[in-house]
């Protein structure tokens, strides 16, 4: 079964309630009615019910079983406003400017699923990635068990007899721009977590370098290095090891050639690359040279699951990330 066959066939066998506040997007709406049409996760629009009814006739597509809210006119306003307020006065945050931010669709999105009244939230065809994810880390902030907010790609390469049947993540390829060693050691540790969490396999993590166990040295190999040590320390169960070469991590011959008794060379699934240079270059090469499926940025890290799309992403795509969304808002909750 495919990836995302398989993430869908898990988001349909406990339905969770995912929020979609670009409600009048095209895209949105036909991901919407596809997602209640084959029951993926019960939907919440965020918005003026005439404005998204009117987009969603135009388009042709049936949103009748989604919830619509109105921020401006929830009875629950009084409430979510008082809430952000006494989330972040400490931050400066005035009364007024709670209320005014509150009329803002993501945030309001957000803010349900911080109440509990939804289990997860989809953003980004029409909004930068900030601010999609800002809402979420003054609102959601990060999980008990993390220390950092990242990214990552599942990629799943055709034809492909590396990885785990072709099927890697690869991180952070999102987000975090210049980690320093411990976070990235955060950030591998976390994409195991997250490479179980979706891909159901164990997880062999490699971290990236251009040099493979000292091959070459300088900063950049040396926070590599020290990350892998972090990492190892503070995550002794897992496969991890470092500092791979791209090629040493992938490729069983090679690995043995380069790094002779690693647990990791030769048969890594989950990537690590020192920089967002290095991730955000690496997947774009691989979905288009490899014809690969990149399924991302999905967000890892924060106390309830919270992606970001592409603002060049299909309706299709949509469909993906949210069955993602609730399968990861299944794990969080002690589920499937």
């Amino acid at each position: 079964m495919k990836f995302l066959e398989q993430i869908t066939e898990r988001a349909k066998s406990d339905i969770k309630t995912i929020i979609l506040p670009e409600s009048t997007d095209p895209r949105v709406l036909k991901a919407a009615s596809i997602i209640m049409e084959k029951k993926i996760a019960n939907i919440v629009l965020v918005g003026n019910e005439d404005e998204i009814l009117k987009s969603a006739n135009a388009e042709g597509v049936d949103i009748s079983n989604a919830v619509i809210i109105n921020p401006l006119k929830s009875e629950k306003r009084d409430e979510y406003v008082k809430a952000f307020y006494e989330l972040r006065k400490s931050k400066g945050i005035t009364p007024e400017a709670a209320e005014e931010i509150m009329k803002d669709p993501v945030y309001w999105a957000v803010m349900m699923v911080k109440m509990k009244e939804a289990d997860g939230m989809v953003s980004g065809a029409a909004h930068s990635t900030a601010d999609t994810l800002r809402p979420a880390l003054q609102i959601i902030k990060t999980a008990p068990d993390a220390k950092l907010v990242s990214s990552f790609f599942v990629m799943v390469v055709p034809d492909c007899e590396y990885g785990y049947n072709g099927t890697f993540i690869y991180a952070d390829s999102g987000l975090v721009e210049n980690p320093n060693a411990e976070e990235l050691a955060d950030i591998a540790i976390a994409s195991a977590k997250s490479f179980k969490t979706l891909i159901q396999a164990e997880p062999v993590v490699a971290m990236l370098s251009y040099s493979t166990y000292g091959s070459a040295k300088s900063e950049l190999t040396e926070k590599v290095i020290k990350a892998t040590q972090i990492a190892k320390e503070r995550a002794p169960h897992l496969i991890l090891d470092g500092e791979l070469q791209a090629d040493a991590a992938l490729v069983p011959s090679v690995g043995k050639s380069k790094a002779p008794g690693s647990p990791v060379a030769g048969r890594a699934n989950v990537l690590i690359f020192p920089d967002l240079n290095c991730g955000n270059i690496s997947y774009k090469l691989t979905q288009r040279l490899a014809k690969a499926e990149a399924y991302g940025p999905i967000t890892q890290g924060l106390a309830a699951p919270v992606n970001d799309l592409s603002r060049g992403c299909r309706a299709e795509d949509i469909v993906g990330v949210v069955a993602i969304t609730a399968v990861q808002a299944q794990c969080q909750n002690g589920g499937k």
